[in-house]
Order: C-alpha cells, then sequence, then structure tokens
C-alpha cells in the first residue's frame, strides 16, 4: 500500500464517521454526561498534543528549553494572565535559557 492510498483510505474513514455524527438524535447529545465527555475530551486532546510537541523529537523525549517555558506559559495562564504576554513570556523564557545553554 503506498502513501496516497492510505491517506485517501484514512481521509475516507474520518468522512465517514463525521457523516454518523450527524445521525446522532440531537437528544442524546445534549444530555449533560455526553455534553461533558465532549468538553473533557477536547481538553484531553489538547494536552496530549501539547505534550508530544513539547517533549517529542522523532521517537524518543527531549527535555530542552521548551519545558521551562510551558511551565512559565502554565503558570501565567494559572493567574489568568493576557494570552499575549503569556506567549511573550513563553517565548522569552526558552530564548533565555537556549542564549545562557
Amino acid at each position: 500500500m503506498t502513501v496516497w492510498q492510505i491517506i485517501i483510505l484514512a481521509s475516507i474513514a474520518v468522512l465517514a464517521l463525521k457523516l454518523v455524527g450527524y445521525l446522532v438524535p440531537p437528544s442524546i447529545v445534549e444530555r449533560p454526561t455526553p455534553a461533558r465527555v465532549a468538553n473533557l475530551l477536547t481538553v484531553a486532546l489538547l494536552s496530549a498534543l501539547i505534550v508530544v510537541q513539547t517533549l517529542g523529537a522523532g521517537q524518543g523525549v527531549v527535555l530542552d528549553a521548551r519545558v521551562p517555558a510551558i511551565i512559565v506559559a502554565a503558570g501565567l495562564f494559572a493567574l489568568r494572565v493576557p494570552f499575549i504576554v503569556v506567549v511573550a513570556a513563553a517565548a522569552a523564557t526558552a530564548a533565555l535559557i537556549r542564549f545562557i545553554w
């Protein structure tokens, strides 16, 4: 199987899954439990993406300037600092560590 065949099959599977989602009755989706699961699933997937992009490099785990930058960003988010300040502080943290190291 070529890469393009895999991409086409994956695209068809994703489209089919999306179409099946439209068949779910609204009464099921509006219940508290499925709504809560959907909200938590979004947060879990975003968190997993952040961890993989921060710590992953090929098949290994890399601990570099990105880790302290994420910690600074998380701390600032906990303090409810504006987003642009969080981004600037995290970037400055990573740049400073890379400059020193």
